[in-house]
């Protein structure tokens, strides 16, 4: 299956479900936040016929910033603050992870779900709840034969080439930050409490059920 093919979601899903991309970076502790309130609300998901479509993108590239950078100490509290008040324990990183790898790995396993969603959960926990640093090739290794999984086989165009013809989507999407919930054109950034998560996903289903597809209102 090609690059352009896994990301063509509207032709690959039942058309009673509504399929919705959500742009992430492994370096942002904000994803993993919303990865873990996400997962909370699996019932709801299934329940309206929802479907989250994780789209790693490189947000160092997208925004210009120097990997490896310390972490903003204001940035840190905030996100803190965060974390909290949605009741996700977390360890956030000193510095802005290189995660370019681990994002490769995820997308080159999309063609197995529940193996992406697999690779999803042992990147976040690693980095966000064991303290590790997974930046390396040994290191991406590692966790995936922490999994019992082989590496994927790798893009036929190269290393990191499928990771930045995303980021160039995300640009073109208008897509500032992550974790960016696309609800058809309208990129809908951050991550909110569930119960305001559910209102936004529900207004948003019902409309482009009823076919009007606009914004919010």
């Amino acid at each position: 299956m090609s690059e352009a093919d896994r990301e063509d979601y509207s032709g690959q899903r039942d058309p009673l479900c509504l399929c919705i991309p959500v742009h992430y970076d492994f370096a942002s502790s904000l994803c993993y936040v919303a990865h873990r309130v996400l997962g909370r609300m699996g019932e709801f998901l299934s329940e309206n016929s929802l479907e989250l479509s994780w789209t790693p993108i490189d947000l160092a590239a997208l925004m210009g910033w120097r990997r490896g950078a310390p972490t903003d100490s204001h940035r840190l509290e905030e996100v803190r603050g965060i974390a909290t008040a949605l009741g996700v324990p977390i360890r956030i990183p000193e510095y802005w992870l290189d995660s370019r790898a681990l994002a490769s790995v995820a997308i080159r396993l999309e063609e197995h779900p529940a193996r992406e969603a697999t690779w999803r959960e042992r990147v976040f926990s690693a980095i966000y709840e064991e303290g590790r640093r997974p930046e390396s090739s040994a290191d991406v290794e590692g966790l995936l034969h922490d999994l019992d999984v082989s590496s994927p086989q790798r893009e036929n165009d190269g290393e990191g080439q499928a990771l930045q013809r995303r980021t160039a989507r995300a640009r073109e999407q208008s897509v500032t930050g992550v974790p960016t919930f696309m609800l058809g054109e309208w990129p809908f950034g951050g991550i909110q409490d569930e119960s305001t998560m559910r209102s936004v996903l529900e207004r948003w289903a019902r409309r482009q059920r009823l076919g009007n597809p606009g914004l919010l209102s």
